[in-house]
């Protein structure tokens, strides 16, 4: 069972940085590949970065690569996200989510079945 909650998002200025954090309060114990996704207003869900539990193998979005890295401590049952040179557009809120069914990460929110309840990123201009 994994249990995940989200924090570290907030108000930042385009070009600054945030680090968001996702807690498994279960304590799956790194036994789900995990992944950050992102939904603003009016707009679908969509990928951010996943990373396998062997923490690995790691997938991006064209839309952050390069200034955004996804890495897991199994002992804190932790997730980070880490982002920077945050624009406009990265303003959304961000969800992790943890896969039982596959040690990989993927690009597909309906291959996830947990989810966090989010945190605010709000990037101003």
């Amino acid at each position: 069972q994994v249990e995940l909650a989200e924090s570290g998002g907030g108000l930042v200025q385009a070009g600054g940085s945030l680090r968001l954090s996702c807690v498994d309060s279960g304590r799956a114990g790194g036994k789900y590949a995990m992944g950050w996704f992102r939904q603003a207003p009016g707009k679908e869900r969509e990928f951010v970065a996943g990373i396998s539990t062997s923490g690995d193998e790691l997938l991006y979005a064209d839309s952050v690569a390069g200034r955004a890295t996804i890495s897991r401590d199994t002992a804190k049952n932790r997730v980070v996200l880490q982002m920077n040179n945050l624009k406009p557009d990265d303003t959304a809120v961000y969800y992790c989510a943890g896969r039982s069914s596959n040690r990989f990460a993927t690009r597909y929110s309906i291959n996830y079945d947990s989810w966090g309840q989010g945190t605010q990123v709000t990037v101003s201009s």
